[in-house]
């Protein structure tokens, strides 16, 4: 399995929304296919990791780095950064990634995006994405949508990023939480245009 020629790079950020999981499932795929990645986790989003997963992404990136790749089993181009270090090449439209993908994303982090703000690093990137055309994938997890977020989502849909809510489906028949994770993780490595076999496609027997 191998990643698709046009993405090769991608910066993969987890804000403080619940789910810290679907963002580590899809950091292993990613490697897996692949893929240079950075990553990035706002405060809250390294406070929500730590209590879900037990993996503590705050401190020293290099540190951090190393816990992460020794948890998930990964090894090669991997880098963790600070949520405040604007100096990476994800912060600047020269040197941006291939894509993005805010998973979880919380409402917060989707309302300042739609509204333009670029007070940390996961924000400033995903105004990069936007302004340079390149994918932009958020994935919500939050439920239910206010008409305040229902707006934002629309407001940066309209600017070229998908929205794709964490909504798990059925058919497939799920056995574990596990199963409904890589549902969602593989709905986004479509959009990507990487393949996998994390699911079982409609209509596939």
């Amino acid at each position: 399995m191998s990643a698709s020629p046009k993405i090769q790079h991608v910066f993969l950020a987890l804000s403080g929304a619940s789910g810290s999981c679907y963002g580590l499932k899809l950091a292993e795929e990613l490697h897996r296919a692949g893929c240079r990645l950075t990553i990035t986790a706002s405060i809250s989003g390294q406070l929500v990791c730590r209590e879900e997963t037990g993996l503590d992404l705050s401190g020293d990136p290099q540190a951090a780095t190393e816990r992460l790749c020794s948890q998930l089993g990964l090894k090669g181009e991997v880098s963790v950064v600070a949520p405040d270090n604007l100096f990476v090449s994800a912060a600047s439209g020269s040197a941006a990634p291939d894509a993005m993908v805010v998973v979880p994303c919380s409402m917060g982090t989707l309302a300042r995006i739609a509204g333009g703000i670029s007070g940390n690093l996961i924000e400033r990137a995903a105004d990069v994405m936007l302004k340079e055309r390149r994918p932009l994938l958020l994935v919500p997890r939050e439920t239910p949508f206010s008409e305040i977020h229902l707006e934002n989502m629309l407001r940066v849909s309209r600017c070229g990023a998908c929205i794709l809510p964490a909504m798990p489906a059925f058919y497939h028949r799920p056995e574990s939480v596990g199963d409904m994770v890589d549902f969602v993780v593989g709905k986004i490595l479509d959009q990507l245009g990487i393949e996998h076999a994390l699911y079982r496609r409609w209509g596939d027997r």
